[in-house]
């Protein structure tokens, strides 16, 4: 039989109530109460009921974790970060893939069963109206890898994904380039959107420079490919900026699939590095994304809501920086 909060009162010599509240965080027990009920807990091998202290507490400390992208390779790294950091503040991390979901009400009904204390929505495709729902329904919420805004509805967390645009076009103007393409993801992600935008800022003030633009038709490794397949049939530029690693890696199956060399005859820059950009048969010059500073700062904000909800809502930007591999050609 499982040792109970009663067997762990009678060893101790105290109350139920003054087991409950030992174990308890925030609860007053006075230091001798609290060694003599440890030292009961110890020796029975007692460990306290998460969901009994739910009740107690009011809170469940489940955190919703939401994405859509969940085929996109990267976002192995980032469960795997978010549910590490979570747990080691106690938390627990209650995946949901809204990768089919057009509507966040469903999602909203869900995790009202679930009693989530709080959600992070880690995905910079979904749009922001998903973030916002969760907001009215009176759920803490923090968009991670979200789309930035000075004056924002939620939390959020990111990169300047226009900054980014610009820096992969000044790396291949500065590496000579003048005939170059941006293959961006789905047309209507803001992230591809903001992307687009940061790359023709900077091309638009060159003169004698071709460029040209496509979309996959998601950010995965098929749609990357069928997309560079495409582009090369009429002729491709010298080197592309893909929107991101995963379409990249589809980028280069497909010229390699057409008999042509990385960085000879095209060129890629990606943008994330997940950890497979740095494989030796890849060696994918990207654009690097702080992942884990973006996390961290994630789950500290969402942790600093469940103490005050109506914290006025701020967004975190964190800069990237280019990583130096072997699919661009070398600086003049």
């Amino acid at each position: 039989m499982p040792v109970t909060l009663k067997d762990v009162a009678e060893r101790a010599g105290v109350s139920r109530s003054a087991v409950s509240r030992t174990f308890t965080e925030g609860a007053s027990v006075s230091p001798k109460t609290r060694r003599k009920v440890e030292k009961a807990a110890v020796e029975l091998g007692y460990r306290p009921n998460a969901l009994a202290s739910s009740l107690t507490t009011g809170r469940t400390k489940l955190i919703g974790l939401i994405s859509n992208n969940f085929r996109n390779p990267l976002f192995l790294e980032v469960f795997d970060l978010f549910t590490r950091l979570l747990q080691e503040r106690g938390l627990r991390p209650l995946l949901v893939n809204l990768s089919d979901e057009n509507d966040p009400e469903n999602s909203i009904s869900m995790l009202r069963q679930y009693s989530v204390d709080g959600v992070i929505v880690a995905s910079s495709t979904l749009p922001p109206s998903f973030s916002k729902a969760f907001r009215d329904a009176g759920i803490p919420v923090v968009h991670s890898f979200g789309r930035f805004a000075s004056a924002p509805h939620v939390h959020v967390v990111g990169i300047d994904n226009i900054e980014c645009g610009r820096m992969a076009a000044r790396t291949l103007l500065a590496r000579g380039y003048r005939k170059i393409g941006f293959m961006g993801g789905p047309r209507e992600a803001t992230s591809t959107i903001d992307r687009r935008e940061g790359f023709h800022q900077v091309v638009a003030r060159r003169n004698g420079i071709e460029v040209s633009e496509s979309f996959a038709a998601a950010y995965s490794f098929d749609a990357g490919k069928t997309e560079m397949s495409r582009l090369l049939q009429h002729g491709p530029a010298e080197a592309y900026f893909c929107g991101d690693d995963v379409l990249s890696i589809g980028a280069l199956a497909a010229i390699e699939a057409a008999g042509l060399r990385v960085p000879q005859d095209v060129g890629i820059i990606g943008l994330n590095d997940m950890e497979m950009a740095g494989w030796s048969n890849l060696d994918l010059t990207t654009i690097r994304q702080p992942v884990q500073q973006i996390i961290s700062s994630s789950i500290e904000l969402v942790v600093a809501m469940l103490e005050q909800p109506d914290r006025y809502p701020e967004a975190r930007l964190f800069a990237c920086e280019v990583i130096e591999r072997g699919t661009l050609r070398p600086l003049p």
